[in-house]
Order: structure tokens, then C-alpha cells, then sequence
């Protein structure tokens, strides 16, 4: 049923709703005056009916109502914010049903407190106009929630990735030859794999494929390295397997056009990484690891090489394995941008399980804390580049503790080049709430040889004087301060 009637029916058991309550009628009171059931009054109100043409005029009567002012699309005043967020779409948009959230519902909620509910839609509706907010924005947003609530762990894309690996006889041993991947996108998946299908189109070329769904051509940037290729044919191999109807035909979301696309894209990345890196001896590889009486950075780049992953597969899997095999579900991941040239950083993926933590991104133009080893690693990065040595990978753990607060977390960073993108580096960072479980899980936790940094939030918000790596300063807590001084002069006068 398309989106306008169902704005229609909901639009209408709004108005059954606001003119029975007003005239004090119950379901019964209404059900004997109209002629129609209890329960068919229910699903009008609650949008799930809209009655037929015959049954209108009865119905308005006994709610004291025109035929006209029933079936109108136009609201009351205290109903119109309503009315201008369902025409608005973006109810339409939510993933509700990932949610076990009936729309119906929310409208409902909405509708029994209008006034107050009302206005605080338009206020978030205006805010979205000011900071003119993208409906891809607000999807990946929704995305990032989904996977929050699962703890990025789904057991049905696990068991898929274990059929698929019986059904076309995988080694199991890894890593996985990219030659096979595409040997089987081509002869079972009937694709056509175009080795160097970019070179004709530079300014595709940041990006690491293109899918043309026509002819299923997969266009391939000449100047990806061997598991990034590999990586590529386990996502096609995971939107063909899981039979994933709405997708991008790009390697990265460039948009989103509607939520289904970007859940898929997830999915296929998840298939990707988890067919990499097979969950139970990936398991075996970390308990190994933690049991290390110190902390061993190229031991812990040693299980990434096994596998010939990229560090984002790596942590992807990191995310999917500490929450649920580990105890680990407090954490957090960040992976940063550095533009040398500039030196400026961006925060362009982050996920955070069990709550919010403090490292995340910000849209309000502030620096991020530079003592955050996901930042400082960049620049030694940058360092040995200038110096002209090659680097293809360096790794540090810190221990973060961030000031004001009790929360410490172990930091655990690998940065290297953003190929394909040239003049960029980039950095993946997870972090691990310093927590019983973690220190008792982790053998190397109390390393002395473990960096220790107290480190803030953005320099923008953070007091501490003589910062060496302040970028900075301390606008907002200077503003803070100021404000305190005000009220204090504002008491002493007793105003």
C-alpha cells in the first residue's frame, strides 16, 4: 500500500480519535451510535482501516462531524504538527520493523498528547532544517543503532557464511585465494570480473569497485591490493548468497537511497569479513593473545597477517567476536582520517556497544583531543613518510583515561596508507572500558610498557594548562568560566 494512504488512514484515525474523545465517548458509546464494531473502530484508529465510502457518513454523525471535515486532509491547530511530520516522510522512512516498533503506535503516542508532542516534532523538525541533516545521514544513524542493540554479533549471517563454505567447498584453512572467490562469482554467479574496469574513469577511482547490474560486470580499481580485491568478491558473494534484493552498486554507500540498501550493504560487509576470518579459530587466535604476560604489537598484527586481512576486516571481526565470546561488550570503535597536507582528522566510521563512550565524533568543529593515540599514531605516520621511509602498517596500545571522569579504556591502534586514496593515512582504533571482565580477560592489561595518557575530549572542553599537544583553545571552557563569574556577581547582588 503506497505511503499516501497510508498517511490517508492514519491521518483519519487521528481525527475518529480526537472527535470521539471530545464528545466523551467510549468505543461502545461510538460502536452503538455508528453502527459499526468495537474492533473495527480500533483498527481505524489506529490506521490500520479506513472505512468504506458507505460507512462515513454514519460514522461522522455520531461523532457530531461534516462527511467533509472527516475524510479533509487538513488538522487542527493542535494536530498540525502531526499532520507536517507525516507529510514530511520521515516516519515513512524509520526502520521501525527493525525495532518491533509499529508505526501505527508511534502516531498513537504522538496523538494522545498532542500539544506537547506536537511541539516537540516541529522543533525536531526545524532542527533537521538547520542543520539540514540527509535522509542517508539519518539511515546510517539508524544502521549503527541496529547493530548497537545486537552487539554487531548475528548468528544467521554466521550460519550463512558456514552453508555457503560446505556448498562450494571452501579450504579451511585460511587465507582465502582471491582467484577462488572470483571463480566462483563467475562460473556460479554468472559475473564478469573487470580487473582494471576503473582506468577509464578517474574520477571513480577512490572508490575500490562498480557494480553494473545489467550485464553483472564488477569494475575493479586496478590499484587494489590482493585482499582488498578478495575482500570485494565476498561481498558480491554475499549479496548473491543472501539473495539481498536492494543494494548500492558501489564499494562505499555514496547515499542511501532508502534504508533497505544500506542494511544490505552491512550485511554483505559482515559476510565479507566473517568468511575471511572464520569465527572459531579466530576465537582461539585471541584467547592466545590475551593470554600474552605482555603486550606483543606485532603478535597482535601477526593474527591480522594470518588471515591477509585489511586492519578494517580485522577490527570489524574484533567488534563482532569481544562482545559476544569474550565479555567484552563495552567498547568502542573509531576509525579516523589524516589529511597530512592539512592536518586535519576525521572521523568517518565509529560503533559503540553497550553505551555511548567518550571518544566519538562531533559536528561541531572542535579538535579532537591530540593525546588520543588513534591521532598521535597518525602523525608518526606521517613522521616516517616525510623521512621517506616506507610504511605499510604500525600498531600501539595506550591506556586512555579520560580526565573529569573514572572511565579508562586500553586502546589498541593499527594506522597505515588509505590506499586506494592517495596523500591520506588512516587509523582504526577499538577500545575497551577498563572494566573487571577486561583486566581479568586480558593478561597484558597492567604492561608497564603500555603508554598511559590522561586524555580529553576536544580541545575546545578541555582545562588542562601548558597541553603540548593542544591544537586549540579552550574556547568552551573558558565560556563556562565566564558564566560561573556572571551568576556568582548575580547572587552577590542578590538579583
Amino acid at each position: 500500500m503506497s505511503a499516501k494512504s497510508q498517511y490517508e488512514r492514519i491521518l483519519f484515525g487521528l481525527k475518529v480519535k480526537q472527535l470521539r474523545q471530545a464528545k466523551g465517548l467510549s468505543f461502545a458509546g461510538l460502536s452503538k451510535e455508528s453502527k459499526l464494531s468495537v474492533s473495527y473502530l480500533n483498527e481505524i484508529e489506529k490506521g490500520k482501516k479506513y472505512p468504506k465510502e458507505d460507512k462515513i457518513p454514519g460514522l461522522a454523525a455520531a461523532l457530531g462531524a461534516s462527511r467533509e471535515e472527516l475524510v479533509s486532509l487538513s488538522l487542527s491547530k493542535s494536530m498540525a504538527p502531526v499532520g507536517e511530520l507525516l507529510q514530511s516522510n520521515f516516519l515513512n522512512e524509520l526502520p521501525l520493523d527493525l525495532f518491533g516498533i509499529e508505526l501505527s503506535k508511534v502516531v498513537e503516542i504522538i496523538a494522545n498528547a498532542p500539544v506537547r508532542v506536537g511541539a516537540f516534532i516541529s522543533t525536531l523538525l526545524e532542527l533537521s532544517r538547520n542543520y539540514a541533516l540527509k535522509e542517508e545521514n539519518f539511515y546510517f544513524g539508524a544502521l549503527r543503532s541496529y547493530l548497537e542493540l545486537h552487539n554487531n554479533y548475528f548468528e544467521e549471517l554466521e550460519e550463512a557464511v558456514g552453508r555457503f563454505a560446505i556448498s562450494f567447498n571452501l579450504p579451511a584453512t585460511r587465507p582465502l585465494s582471491a582467484d577462488l572467490l572470483k571463480q566462483i562469482l563467475e562460473s556460479r554467479f554468472g559475473y564478469q570480473v573487470v580487473e582494471d574496469g576503473l582506468s577509464d574513469y578517474p574520477e571513480l577511482m577512490k572508490l575500490r569497485s562498480v557494480f553494473v547490474p545489467g550485464e553483472k560486470k564488477l569494475l575493479l580499481n586496478s590499484r587494489l591490493s590482493h585482499i582488498q580485491r578478495s575482500f570485494q568478491f565476498g561481498k558480491e558473494l554475499g549479496f548473491q548468497f543472501l539473495r539481498l534484493g536492494e543494494r548500492a552498486n558501489t564499494s562505499s554507500l555514496l547515499r542511501g537511497r532508502i534504508f533497505e540498501e544500506v542494511l544490505n550493504h552491512s550485511k554483505a560487509i559482515y559476510f565479507s569479513v566473517a568468511l575471511h576470518i572464520p569465527r572459531d579459530p579466530f576465537i582461539e587466535d585471541l584467547k592466545a593473545f590475551f593470554e600474552k604476560p605482555r603486550w606483543e604489537g606485532e603478535a597482535f598484527l601477526g593474527i591480522m597477517k594470518k588471515y591477509e586481512a585489511t586492519p578494517e576486516m580485522f577490527y570489524h571481526r574484533l567488534t563482532n567476536i569481544l562482545p559476544r565470546f569474550f565479555g567484552m561488550d563495552k567498547l568502542f570503535f573509531l576509525r579516523f582520517l589524516h589529511d597530512p597536507g592539512a592536518d586535519t582528522f576525521e572521523i568517518d566510521k565509529e560503533l559503540h556497544l553497550s553505551r555511548r563512550h567518550h571518544p566519538h565524533g562531533n559536528a561541531l568543529s572542535e579538535h579532537y583531543c591530540r593525546r588520543w593515540v588513534a591521532l598521535s599514531l597518525l602523525r608518526d605516520l606521517n613522521q616516517l613518510q616525510q623521512e621517506g621511509k616506507f610504511v605499510d602498517t604500525i600498531v600501539r596500545a595506550q591506556r586512555s583515561h579520560y580526565i573529569g571522569t573514572e572511565d579508562e579504556y586500553l586502546c589498541l591502534t593499527i594506522a597505515r596508507p588509505a590506499y586506494p586514496t592517495p596523500n591520506r593515512n588512516v587509523s582504526v582504533t577499538i577500545g575497551l572500558l577498563a572494566n573487571e571482565e577486561t583486566r581479568n580477560r586480558i593478561a597484558f592489561f597492567e604492561d608497564p610498557a603500555i603508554q598511559f595518557r590522561e586524555v580529553n575530549k576536544t580541545c575546545e572542553r578541555c582545562a588542562v594548562e601548558h597541553c603540548a599537544e593542544r591544537a586549540a583553545p579552550p574556547t568552551v571552557v573558558q565560556r563556562r568560566e565566564e558564566w560561573k563569574r556572571i551568576l556568582a556577581s548575580l547572587e552577590e547582588l542578590g538579583a
